[in-house]
């Protein structure tokens, strides 16, 4: 599946450090140094459950997904994945891998600008003369270059922009721990504030389940490894191994940290809007708050340069089944997809530039819809691989080097659980919008296939439409 003929391929660069680290790199974003913190003072202490719910099919999805990219890995991996489950029904197919692979695409894009906004108003923490939309543009144009280079280039960044974010985790984890256990100067042992200011679960259930539905989000991006699967010298196996490391990492980081935070900082204090910046704070450690900006900017240019990079390679696999215009297939000398990232960045500034023109209107339902996108995309991961493991195991059993555990059951756990978390949305005040403007970007969708779909009826002999 994986054709990589010079000049019409992309090509094999990255690196199987750089694997690991993208995987790992790609869950750990501001949304758990950051958004956390809504979570935690909406739920209490039990915010730790949200994490763990969610984190739990998150890592159903990644088994499946590594167990899909090792048999079959190929440009576009779930994208491919769905067209090939349906190929039986050449229109569900094509249905299935279009929608896939546009909600994708849209997811990061989104990102983009979303990052490139958030890092413009980090860096005026430290430079607050300088206009955030300069800040914006200067952020994309130097990540942009970055992957225009070479995919090697833009796994060296991510390594490094990986490799402090999961040191920052492992500090924070090593320091908050000594702390707890009164091994830190001045500290005594105890569950700090776990269970106090009324209990571990103050709220209720209902604030549990609505943290796991906002927690979705943050954990969104582990799947990229499967795209730059398609790049990498030894695919399968930098897949494999990948896969498998991030799984308990990304529980170990992102339950421990949290556990730590609700420990060290009173759910309900209003400094729980910065919730490391307040665990390192009540560690009484000097200059708290450069650290974590420092920390969060970098987890910030990591997820911009991850959406230009993920975006990018979607787009390209779009190209090659006429889902997308061809034109944007085209690679420079080094095998980049130039034209499919410079689409990315600038619908990513034009997004930013929305920010500010229309924050209420265009930035708003941008930023409402893209999370709901994500939960869709992985439900049509779920399905392929319930069709595609069966095909497998008929036709391939000695392609199946990773399985998912407990096929079929624990797929089927994983769909529901999903379908749930947007079923709940509908009734959770706050999750209502975003939950409409989700499905208004997926009705868009559908009414595109079908004008695609027309207009290649209306072609012929070629069904793409080139441009």
């Amino acid at each position: 599946m994986a054709n990589r003929e010079p000049g019409t391929h992309l090509q094999s660069s990255l690196k199987q450090r750089h694997m690991s680290m993208i995987a790992l790199g790609g869950v750990i974003g501001a949304g758990l140094f950051v958004g956390s913190g809504v979570v935690v003072h909406a739920a209490g202490p039990a915010a730790v459950l949200s994490f763990l719910i969610t984190g739990a099919l998150v890592v159903l999805v990644m088994r499946m997904l590594g167990e899909m990219a090792c048999a079959l890995p190929a440009v576009g991996s779930f994208y491919e994945y769905a067209r090939l489950a349906w190929n039986d029904k050449p229109v569900g197919g094509e249905l299935a891998g279009f929608l896939t692979g546009w909600m994708y695409w849209y997811f990061w894009v989104i990102v983009v600008a979303v990052e490139a906004v958030a890092g413009a108003n980090l860096i005026q923490f430290w430079l607050p003369g300088i206009p955030a939309w300069a800040i914006s543009l200067t952020l994309l144009v130097v990540l942009t270059l970055t992957n225009l280079v070479s995919v090697a280039s833009y796994g060296e960044f991510e390594f490094w922009f990986a490799s402090i974010k999961v040191a920052a985790i492992v500090v924070f984890l090593f320091l908050g721990g000594l702390f707890v256990f009164g091994l830190w100067p001045g500290a005594v042992a105890s569950t700090g504030h776990l269970l106090s200011h009324g209990g571990f679960m103050p709220n209720g259930i209902g604030p549990v389940m609505a943290g796991a539905v906002a927690a979705t989000g943050f954990y969104f991006g582990a799947e990229i490894v499967t795209i730059a699967a398609a790049e990498a010298a030894e695919p399968q196996q930098a897949v494999a191994r990948a896969t498998n490391s991030v799984i308990g990492r990304v529980l170990f980081f992102y339950i421990g940290s949290i556990l730590l935070v609700v420990m060290l900082v009173p759910w309900n204090a209003a400094s729980m809007a910065t919730p490391y910046v307040s665990a390192l704070e009540a560690m009484h450690i000097p200059a708290a708050a450069h650290i974590m900006n420092a920390v969060v900017l970098t987890a910030v240019l990591s997820a911009l340069n991850s959406g230009l990079y993920a975006s990018s390679r979607m787009l390209f696999a779009l190209t090659r089944r006429g889902d997308a215009p061809r034109s944007l297939a085209k690679l420079n000398a080094r095998g980049v997809p130039v034209r499919a990232i410079l689409i990315g960045t600038l619908f990513g500034y034009a997004a930013v530039v929305m920010s500010y023109v229309s924050p209420d209107t265009v930035f708003a339902f941008l930023v409402n819809s893209y999370g709901t996108v994500a939960i869709f995309v992985y439900v049509l991961i779920a399905f392929s691989q319930l069709k595609l493991r069966k095909r497998l195991e008929r036709e391939a059993p000695g392609k199946l080097k990773i399985r998912m555990w407990g096929y079929p059951y624990l797929t089927w756990v994983a769909i529901l659980g999903m379908l749930s978390i947007v079923g709940a949305m509908a009734f959770i005040p706050d999750q209502r919008e975003p939950l409409a403007l989700g499905v208004a970007s997926l009705t868009v969708l559908l009414v595109a296939f079908t004008v695609r779909s027309i207009w290649r009826k209306l072609r012929s002999p070629d069904p793409s439409f080139d441009i």
